[in-house]
């Protein structure tokens, strides 16, 4: 068995439960509803802006991501359910007053780096590497 709890090469259980550290604060379940919420397209790219591009009012990002209002705020709606993205309100206003803006949790960032933008980056290392041949 490799160390740090986590089952290397070989080493992985026979029932995912038991990925998961004793202690885990989250479920397999709640694992899973992270990875299918961030399989939409449109909410990839709304936790992608907020990790890449910093904090966004709903209004900044539905101009931003070219989506409706009403289509949008469902879609944030799903991605603060899962505890990819948090909203927050200003406590102080600005020339807009106050207003909520969303930002990426550290899940969020996570299944973001470690999900679709590995196997991007692991694609173009394969294509570089037998572009050669």
């Amino acid at each position: 068995m490799a160390t740090n709890d986590t089952p290397g090469p070989g080493d992985a259980p026979h029932n995912p439960d038991e990925l998961l550290p004793a202690t885990s604060v989250l479920s397999l379940d709640e694992y899973l509803d992270m990875q299918a919420a961030i399989g939409d397209e449109t909410r990839f790219r709304v936790v992608y802006t907020l990790s890449h591009f910093g904090d966004h009012s709903a209004t900044e990002l539905g101009e931003l991501l070219d989506v409706a209002g009403n289509s949008l705020h469902y879609h944030l709606d799903k991605l603060v359910d899962v505890g990819l993205v948090e909203k927050r309100k200003r406590t102080t206003a600005d020339e807009n007053g106050l207003f909520a803006y969303y930002r990426t949790t550290s899940l969020g960032d996570a299944i973001l780096e470690h999900g679709v933008e590995e196997l991007i980056r692991r694609e173009r290392e394969y294509r570089d590497a037998y572009a050669g041949e």
